[in-house]
């Protein structure tokens, strides 16, 4: 059924469980008849035009509130929020402290895209860029003890390396994973030496770029990634190690 905004919010199974409803409505996102900001019809209109029970779209509107995809606005009726990857992704540190292993697949992914984009930025970076990536490092230098100023720094300066490769699909993938590279930047920093190291490989990595080298570069940042990755291994072997010494 259309709304009157012109929105055709289809009709779901009625066996279908609300999971089923979250479903409909993430696909209207996605293919953009429902937009940021918009606003939903009132819950009685909706749950006809759906064909499925008040209780059940009820069900599906709470654990997309949850998921930040909509707000409830009391008094006021439900919206699409502004849809911001921060706000999507802003459980995702649940997701991380649940397992090292996503940490460490996060770190696969990065091993595979960004040697390559630094490579490609040493090919093509400005003076410009340059410079900001000489402002991110001396502010990384100044914050060694204040881990969340040096994460902001440190995701700063991965950022310029992205935008300096010149290559838009490049930069989207980067930035679809910004936020997973925050969440876990906020993990590791808490890991002994990480700071210190980091450091010294960005240090390593800019100097590439400024000698324009792209394979020096592509060493010095997967250098940079093994190092951390190493260290996280690390530290879920002691885990490990430590947990079979209590069950004994």
């Amino acid at each position: 059924m259309r709304s009157d905004a012109g929105v055709v919010f289809g009709a779901v199974k009625k066996s279908a469980i609300s999971e089923d409803i979250v479903a409909n409505l993430l696909s209207l996102i996605r293919e953009r008849e429902l937009r940021p900001g918009d606003k939903l019809p009132p819950e009685r209109e909706l749950a006809a035009m759906m064909q499925v029970s008040r209780p059940s779209l009820r069900e599906a509107l709470r654990a997309l509130s949850i998921m930040n995809v909509i707000e409830i606005r009391q008094g006021d009726g439900t919206y699409v929020t502004s849809l911001e990857p921060n706000l999507l992704m802003s459980h995702l540190d649940f997701v991380f402290a649940l397992t090292d292993a996503t940490f460490l697949e996060l770190f696969e992914a990065r091993k595979i895209l960004e040697p390559g984009i630094v490579a490609m930025a040493a090919a093509r970076i400005t003076d410009e860029e340059i410079a900001q990536l000489e402002a991110c490092l001396a502010r990384s230098m100044e914050k060694t003890h204040e881990p969340e100023a040096f994460v902001a720094a440190d995701l700063e300066l991965h950022e310029t390396i992205a935008r300096a490769a010149k290559n838009s699909i490049l930069e989207r993938f980067m930035a679809s994973i910004s936020q997973l590279g925050r969440v876990s930047r906020t993990r590791t920093v808490q890991l002994p030496g990480v700071i210190q190291r980091s450091v010294q490989d960005h240090q390593a990595i800019v100097q590439a770029l400024k000698a324009r080298d792209p394979e020096a570069a592509r060493q010095a940042m997967l250098q940079h990634l093994l190092n951390v990755e190493r260290e996280l291994r690390e530290l879920g072997a002691s885990r490990d190690d430590h947990d079979d010494d209590t069950a004994r």
